[in-house]
């Protein structure tokens, strides 16, 4: 999961005249740049195509409540379930993954 606004500013981030911008982003730096805090309002999730899709407003507030009782710095791994329509998700749940050991 990341904070919505900070990772759509860092896909804007590139040179207008760069053809290969899928190849020049590095996607695991700005997933962990964009890890959400106690202060981010908008949310989304990043796919495996790096495609942002961004939390309804229930979705947001869900998601709120979960940051607000994550304590790691870095990284926010989460399962979402709900309906996906354009590139926004009308969330039902956000729960996040417990890490494999």
């Amino acid at each position: 999961m990341v904070d919505s606004k900070c990772y759509g500013a860092e896909e804007r981030n590139v040179n207008p005249n760069d053809t290969q911008t899928a190849v020049d982003r590095d996607i695991g730096y700005e997933i962990r740049y964009c890890t959400p805090t106690h202060k981010t309002k908008y949310f989304a999730i990043v796919d495996e195509a790096a495609t942002r899709l961004k939390f309804d407003a229930a979705g947001n507030a869900k998601a709120a409540e979960l940051v607000k009782n994550f304590t790691k710095k870095r990284g926010l791994l989460v399962t979402v379930t709900g309906q996906l329509v354009k590139n926004t998700i009308h969330v039902d749940s956000v729960s996040p993954v417990q890490p494999k050991r």
